[in-house]
């Protein structure tokens, strides 16, 4: 049984930042990662994925980008290779390869059972990520055994998905990424579709991360959401890490051959039902974006942001006139389902009273109770909370909340 301050769980981009933070504070911890230092980005994503963000935005505390091209979008490798650099130039204490089995309470402490031993400590903080696994709706089991389902967890390229038409399910990033990837490959793609926000890559020439950077979006706090259980669940940008690539929207996607229908309400008896929710669904993306852009030109007059191109309108996603609600997954014409339905957290090794009757975890901006701590989920505290240039500034206030903690702890 050893003894520590604090302990880390995860040695992805979240943890990594709090334990800087905590170096930076003089706090004794140590970095549990099941793994090696971004094993998700590593092993747990598809060959091709890029980061949605530019190299530019991928800051950490005390270390930033400085290859060549900061407008950029690393791809998995690149990634990795920057986390861990990242480790060894902070000089990270992490043990990897070390599986936490539980975390329960030990008197005013916490006790964290691993496979490499355990550990009593005053702090926890939960940093594996909100993509720790693939969701998978429960319509998933009634899919007939003829069809094969690949989820975001094991569709890793085109050469596995055997000849043949696949439905790709979600239209946020990772679906509209893979329905694109799987057309030019040569399959007959159908992508269901149901609430999303497409965006441009580029807008008056400039990143679409760039405007919202720049003009205060990303930093939206949780006390300024009237909403805040439904601002976490709002889809990613249809966006693709592409330079090259200005759109990715439903509009592109028609344009290369894709069928775009509903979102997949039902399989019954090898039937697939698809809402009829299409045309709204696409109306509201529509507003949503349209929104965006122009707060954006709002701000950037404002503040007199010289030399942009004139401001622009999208234009409107077309919408098939006769979509398609049933299609019938015993003729054969649909051979693979890919399952594109985001990710969630998994925390069943946590053995705690923190979790809602829909075991969604409680958490108060970070903060889940007294010595218990979660970083990198969904505007968390901010916007920007669960992406890389979001953690180090999340990781900071809880440092500090943490040495409070500490402080009265010792009073």
């Amino acid at each position: 049984m050893r003894h520590i301050s604090t302990v880390i769980i995860g040695a992805g981009q979240a943890g990594l930042a709090m334990s800087k933070c905590l170096s930076d504070r003089s706090v004794a911890h140590v970095v549990l990662e099941r793994g090696e230092v971004a094993q998700s980005w590593m092993k747990d994503r598809w060959d091709s994925l890029r980061l949605l963000t530019p190299n530019w935005q991928s800051r950490l505390p005390g270390y930033g980008f400085k290859g060549p091209d900061p407008d950029g979008y690393m791809n998995m490798s690149q990634i990795t290779r920057y986390l861990r650099d990242y480790a060894h130039v902070i000089n990270a204490s992490v043990e990897e390869h070390t599986t936490v089995h539980s975390v329960t309470s030990h008197g005013n402490s916490s006790l964290v059972r691993t496979n490499k031993g355990d550990w009593i400590c005053d702090h926890v903080v939960v940093a594996s990520g909100a993509c720790a696994r693939p969701k998978l709706p429960q319509l998933a089991d009634a899919v007939p055994e003829s069809v094969t389902q690949l989820s975001l967890g094991t569709y890793k390229s085109p050469d596995q998905v055997a000849k043949g038409g696949v439905l790709v399910v979600g239209g946020s990033a990772s679906g509209v990424q893979i329905a694109a990837e799987l057309s030019n490959a040569g399959h007959a793609v159908t992508l269901a579709v149901g609430e999303h926000i497409r965006a441009p890559r580029r807008y008056r020439g400039r990143d679409i991360q760039w405007w919202m950077d720049r003009s205060g979006v990303l930093d939206v706090r949780v006390k300024d959401v009237d909403d805040i259980d439904r601002a976490r669940r709002v889809p990613s940008f249809q966006l693709m890490g592409d330079p090259g690539v200005d759109s990715i929207d439903l509009n592109t996607l028609q344009a290369m051959g894709i069928v775009i229908t509903g979102r997949l309400a039902a399989i019954q008896d090898g039937m697939a039902q698809f809402s009829g929710s299409l045309a709204n669904h696409c109306t509201m993306s529509d507003l949503k974006i349209g929104r965006l852009l122009r707060h954006f030109d709002d701000w950037a007059n404002r503040m007199g942001i010289p030399d942009l191109p004139d401001a622009q309108q999208l234009a409107p996603t077309s919408v098939p006139n006769s979509p398609y609600l049933m299609s019938d997954l015993n003729d054969g014409a649909i051979r693979t389902i890919v399952w594109a339905t985001g990710y969630s957290p998994g925390f069943s090794w946590l053995k705690l009273p923190v979790f809602d009757p829909k075991g969604m975890l409680i958490h108060d901006q970070g903060v889940v109770a007294s010595g218990v701590y979660v970083l990198g989920l969904p505007f968390m505290r901010r916007r920007k909370s669960a992406l890389i240039d979001g953690v180090g500034g999340d990781a900071q206030a809880l440092s500090d909340h943490l040495i409070a903690n500490r402080n009265r702890r010792a009073a």
